[in-house]
Parts: C-alpha cells; structure tokens; sequence
C-alpha cells in the first residue's frame, strides 16, 4: 500500500472476510482465496495478485511405521479425491444391438458396464468418462442410440 500512495488503517479479521466491504467495516480486503466464488458471491472483485501460492505436503523419510501406516492412508485418500476431478459417471439406455459400436466409443476405466434392461432390445450401459472428452463422446453415443444418459459427479474414485 506504501508503494501506491495509498493510505491505509489495517484491521485483523477472521472469518467471513468477504462482508467486511458490504456491511461498511471496510473498502477493500486481503485475503487468501482458492476459486474466488466467495468474492464473487459478495459482489467484490479481485484488483491486485499480492502472491501466488500452493499447500505442499512432505514427509520424514525416517518416519516411523505408525506414523508411516497414517501418512499412507492420508496419501490413499487425497489420491481418491484427485483420481476424481474432471471425471464424470454416466448411465445411459442403449440399443442391446448398437453396444459394441457403443462400447467402442467408451474410454472406461476399465470397461463399461452393461446390464440387461426389463425392455427387451435394451441395455444399461455404465462408465466414466474424462470431461475434456465428455461432449464429443455424448454426441457419438446420441448418433448410435444411447438415451436417457444421466450424468453425475464422482466425488472419489478408488483405482
């Protein structure tokens, strides 16, 4: 602020910072944010990158094996979290004649799964697909007969 010529009187605050503007305890914040939806949401706009930064964690390689064992059930969740992002589950009705062709166009993690629908000539096909993918596979789905596709977010995914 001294840089800018601007002066200024610094308060502490702690939690929801992102009102202090609205109810006129302040013209301006600094605060951490990841997204940014808070400011949004609070009607405030960011004006000034002070630092840019990410959480790290590191480990001791001489820790010891109780704490080895809770390091690496940590380590299994945060990969279940990320193994997650940008992917999404996907059920749809597919012709029972049309799911190679379909299967073809699935990534899968695996495979996808099918199961028979209780209308015959009909089967429920299961899978994840990568978001960045996602709307050029639906459109080939559509184009073979895929229907009453259903997308839902995967919150983790354990590989």
């Amino acid at each position: 602020m001294k840089k800018n010529g601007i002066k200024t009187d610094i308060h502490v605050i702690t939690g929801s910072v992102e009102i202090a503007p609205g109810i006129g305890l302040a013209n301006a914040i600094f605060d951490i944010v990841s997204s940014g939806s808070t400011l949004i949401s609070n009607n405030l706009k960011e004006v000034e990158v002070v630092m840019r930064s990410e959480a790290l964690l590191i480990g001791n390689k001489e820790i010891d094996a109780d704490k080895k064992e809770i390091l690496d059930e940590l380590l299994f969740r945060i990969d279940a979290v990320k193994s997650a992002e940008d992917k999404k589950y996907v059920l749809m009705n597919a012709p029972t004649d049309k799911l190679k062709e379909i299967i073809e166009v699935l990534p899968g993690v695996k495979s996808p799964t099918v199961m028979p629908l209780a209308q015959e000539g009909w089967s429920s096909v299961h899978t994840v697909l990568d978001e960045k993918r996602f709307w050029e596979i639906i459109g080939k789905l559509k184009a073979l007969g895929a229907q009453g596709i259903l997308v839902i977010p995967i919150e983790k995914m354990i590989l």
